[in-house]
């Protein structure tokens, strides 16, 4: 095999420790070292001073968790670093030592045989950071409105089936008046509001139940580890909002596309970063997401079409989006989805969806271009002849004769 660096290291990152392994050849002589260093501050610096000292150009490690963070810091300004996905650089099996490993991968290096995982800029890093921990406290408020649900049909109260939120305006106060002990339904449905589509008898008879000073307890404390979580998910929001400024001009851009929020935008943004130029081709981008199906041929036939594993709070959110683009109508998005659901399913037909939002995504980013729809009839226009022919192979198969020509 081709030797591509000459001088460097490849690390066993864990959380106490890093096993380091320099390697060097030169005039056909290999040498290698390995050391073990703290993974505090101090430890890091010493493994910094000493791959330096050994002449080091480049520097691989393991994606493990969060280890290797701080470890990519305190590196990166040094070296040319490459992180590595552990699925993809496994040891041969019976040889698993932290001596070995950091050997093999110094190894894989040195040859070019590792990938290297996207790893985006500190302030995207950031960025990311608060929109996932956004998400989180987003669904854990979910959570809790799931409980406060579940202690209602226990109470026998039926305030789910006339209120579609039940922590909107009639929904939250009808819950605060039983969390504070008032079961009369008919005092209830006076704290709703007008604008139910369920009428009194129906609200009352929904009320009417069995509510005990178990029920209450629990949609107090629930309804208070929402207000928490609420005040929580605002504070973030204006933690975003301050770090946006440099990509602020390509979330107003992505949200040109239909589907896209605001709030979607910015996790696209910490999920992918405004620079495109570190993925080749959009469909290098959608392979890194998982909205391709993956590769599982074997003896000439293909084993599965299930989509690969790939950035699952990057393809959430963008599904989510999907469903929310085929709402608009006469749309190019809306079309695609139809077209692929009659052959293929709503499932597959909606991923097919996302993965064409990330392309436009891609290019959007790319050029600072707007989104611009290329309508519903695109594809029908794209396939013209083609779609004639299958119609008439389709009415001869039913037995009529066909004879085609151009509209005057």
């Amino acid at each position: 095999m081709n030797l591509l660096h000459g001088r460097c290291a490849g690390l066993d990152v864990h959380a106490k420790n890093v096993v380091a392994c320099v390697r060097i050849e030169e005039d056909a002589k290999l040498t290698e070292e390995v050391r073990t260093f703290d993974t505090t501050t101090k430890g890091l610096l010493a493994l910094s001073a000493w791959l330096e000292l050994e002449g080091c150009t480049h520097v691989a490690m393991e994606a493990t968790g969060v280890y290797w963070k701080p470890v990519w810091h305190i590196l990166e300004s040094r070296f040319e670093l490459v992180l590595a996905n552990a699925a993809h650089i496994k040891n041969v099996p019976g040889r698993k030592t932290d001596v070995k490993d950091a050997k093999w991968i110094a190894d894989l290096l040195a040859h070019g045989l590792i990938r290297g995982s996207f790893v985006p800029p500190t302030p995207i890093q950031d960025l990311r950071a608060l929109m996932r921990t956004r998400k989180q406290l987003v669904r854990e408020a979910a959570r809790n409105t799931q409980r406060i649900q579940k202690a209602l049909e226990d109470a026998n109260i039926k305030l789910t089936g006339v209120i579609r939120d039940i922590l909107g305006k009639s929904g939250r106060a009808v819950l605060d008046a039983l969390a504070a002990g008032e079961t009369d339904p008919e005092k209830l449905v006076d704290r709703t509001g007008s604008r139910l589509k369920a009428t009194r008898e129906e609200l009352v008879e929904a009320l009417r139940g069995n509510v005990r000073e178990h029920h209450r307890f629990l949609i107090k404390l629930h309804l208070d580890q929402i207000d928490v979580l609420g005040r929580a998910i605002d504070d973030l929001d204006a933690r975003v909002a301050s770090h946006i400024d440099p990509f602020r001009k390509d979330i107003e851009t992505l949200t040109t596309m239909p589907g896209i929020s605001e709030t979607a935008a910015r996790v696209i943004v910490s999920e992918i970063g405004h620079d495109m130029s570190r993925f080749p081709t959009a469909g290098h981008l959608i392979s890194w997401a998982g909205l391709c199906p993956r590769s599982d041929e074997s003896a000439g036939k293909r084993r599965s079409t299930r989509i690969r594993k790939g950035a699952q709070w990057l393809k959430t959110v963008l599904v989510q989006c999907a469903w929310a683009a085929i709402r608009a109508k006469d749309t190019y998005l809306r079309s695609q989805f139809h077209r692929i659901k009659g052959r293929r399913g709503p499932m597959k037909a909606i991923i097919a969806v996302a993965a064409s939002m990330l392309t436009s995504a891609f290019h959007m980013l790319t050029t600072g271009a707007d989104y611009k729809d290329l309508g519903a009839a695109h594809l029908d226009k794209r396939d013209h002849a083609k779609i004639a022919r299958r119609l008439v192979r389709r009415l001869e198969d039913l037995g009529l004769k066909v004879t085609v020509a151009p509209a005057a």
